[in-house]
């Protein structure tokens, strides 16, 4: 293999993939973006195939074959299981000398800190949270959904939106705008004709994740139902961080917690102002931060940190990214 370059980096998530090819110095050779990376949907060999037509791109855009190592951060990686079938899987397409496949939370929190040491929330269209080590310690949630615990996330905010509005406007459930503010968002005119929509098929299912951004407006105009829901997930995001960093006796140090995601980066002052209370609480030394650098970053800098590269290289490498 003519390798002259050192790291392969893929951030792989549900609805797109970039890749960088990375210098030992920190240099970017090339980069490319590609379509969604979904195992559970098309199958591992499918999903790694059409990875495959990104990472080509990539690596010939470089003028290389391969790299030393490949530091994949990929969605759908929940469980070490997963990771290990899914870094076969990658390790078999030859694409470097070394492969490391994590979940995709990781590369968040790599690009939002300057060492391997911190705590990552991500409240996107789920929720997940991961912590990590120099030594390469980790802690981790399986993140799966309801199954593992989870709540929250756009997804979820949306459902329990619903679950509220729909009980407000049949008289089950305590009074909320959200009962008008859910349908009319689609032009509908009442939760009614919401649910049927949902239910026959008129709007597709994903649709439902517009409506968080509309349960944090209503709750911002303080509409009591809708902010307790904002409230619960604040307290999710707590719960969790609090809980990584105590796995890694992290709680009595300054340490990084890096917020990503859709519904973290917009910065909702509720929800903001709801977790910077409750992290003063629960876990005073944290330092929280929202990270806004691509994941891609945060896969490549693992892949340096493998190679013990120099500080410098991390640095040019962000500077790429900034």
């Amino acid at each position: 293999m003519g390798v002259s370059a050192a790291v392969l980096a893929i951030d792989a998530g549900n609805s797109k993939t970039d890749v960088a090819v990375v210098g030992a110095d920190g240099s970017v050779l090339a980069t490319a973006r590609g379509g969604g990376f979904q195992p559970p949907v098309v199958g591992v060999g499918p999903a790694v195939d059409a990875l495959a037509r990104t990472v080509n791109r990539a690596l010939a855009a470089a003028g290389v074959t391969g790299t030393d190592h490949v530091s994949a951060c990929l969605a759908n990686a929940d469980l070490p299981v997963e990771e290990a079938r899914l870094g076969d899987a990658v390790h078999a397409r030859g694409w470097g000398r070394t492969t490391e496949v994590r979940n995709d939370t990781f590369a968040i929190l790599r690009a939002g800190v300057d060492e391997p040491r911190g705590v990552a929330v991500v409240c996107g269209a789920g929720i997940n949270c991961v912590g990590m080590l120099p030594d390469g310690r980790t802690a981790r949630f399986p993140a799966i959904g309801r199954l593992s615990g989870d709540w929250g996330g756009g997804g979820g905010l949306a459902d329990e939106a619903l679950w509220w509005a729909a009980r407000a406007e049949d008289g089950r459930g305590e009074p909320t705008e959200l009962a008008h503010a859910l349908p009319a968002h689609f032009g509908l005119p009442s939760m009614y004709a919401l649910i049927e929509a949902l239910h026959l098929g008129r709007l597709a299912p994903g649709r439902r994740h517009e409506l968080a951004p509309v349960l944090f407006a209503v709750s911002a105009a303080g509409d009591a139902v809708a902010r307790s829901i904002v409230h619960r997930q604040a307290d999710e995001i707590v719960a969790m961080a609090r809980v990584a960093l105590a796995r890694l006796d992290l709680l009595g140090e300054e340490v990084p917690v890096v917020l990503g995601g859709s519904v973290l980066a917009a910065r909702h002052p509720e929800l903001d102002g709801r977790v910077s209370a409750l992290m003063a609480e629960r876990a005073p030394k944290a330092v929280l931060r929202v990270v806004t650098a691509p994941p891609v970053l945060g896969a490549a800098l693992l892949g340096l940190d493998r190679a013990s590269a120099p500080p410098q290289a991390a640095a040019r490498l962000r500077t790429r990214y900034a």
